[in-house]
């Protein structure tokens, strides 16, 4: 069976409800982004940290996986399939996918701030600093924030370069190194890019864009590979 390896991001996610950071409003346009997502921002105002990621796990709670998530989750029918996601959220896996990476970590989890080793999932959107892990020490968001090295990337490169078909959906390819994912796709894999706003490819492969938002995307595609 082919290996097809779907790098997604945040316009996977969109026509589920998910807001970006950018698209949030209300209190966070007082904030740059490093005020709430970095661990600068963890040391001066844990509290206001926790507002914000308890926002947007709030939020996650009421969204549910779009027509894109599903046929991305059909196709393991087909191919052996592995998402490399720059999405926090939790779509994919509720869509039915069996194979995903979380490049910058996951909006239901926490992690300790003693030992990051200790993970926990979440059946709630709220976190305090209250919440504590095993050795006592307050919980953090198990998110990836600027400034912080990204431990998935290893296994995301190990990923892409067995792809047999590479599917990008909904990415600008701007964010590294998620974007430099690309440099090692095998020379002969056809690569497919669902996304409205066609982002330029630093490449001289065959590439086929499709200039959709996900669910239509993943509607072209799903015929395309049968």
């Amino acid at each position: 069976m082919k290996k097809l390896v779907v790098l997604s991001g945040a316009g996977m996610s969109a026509e589920s409800g998910i807001q970006t950071f950018r698209d949030m409003g209300g209190l966070w346009n007082q904030y740059d982004v490093m005020e709430v997502a970095s661990p600068h921002a963890w040391k001066k105002n844990p509290n206001l940290v926790h507002q914000f990621y308890n926002e947007r796990r709030k939020q996650l709670f009421n969204c549910f996986p779009n027509k894109g998530h599903l046929l991305i989750a059909e196709l393991e029918k087909h191919y052996e399939v592995e998402i490399v996601t720059q999405n926090v959220d939790d779509l994919h896996e509720r869509a039915g996918s069996s194979n995903v990476l979380h490049l910058h970590g996951e909006l239901k989890k926490a992690r300790s701030t003693a030992d990051p080793e200790l993970i926990y999932d979440l059946d709630h959107w709220e976190l305090t600093l209250n919440d504590t892990c095993e050795k006592g020490s307050p919980l953090r968001p198990h998110i990836v924030w600027f400034g912080e090295s990204v431990p998935a990337i290893s296994e995301a490169v190990a990923i892409v370069s067995k792809a047999d078909v590479f599917v990008i959906v909904g990415t600008s390819l701007n964010v590294y190194p998620a974007a430099g994912l690309i440099d090692y796709i095998p020379n002969k894999t056809p690569v497919y890019v669902i996304d409205p706003n066609q982002p330029l490819m630093r490449s001289n492969r065959n590439i086929t864009y499709i200039r959709e938002k996900a669910s239509v995307g993943m509607e072209k595609l799903f015929e395309l590979l049968h």
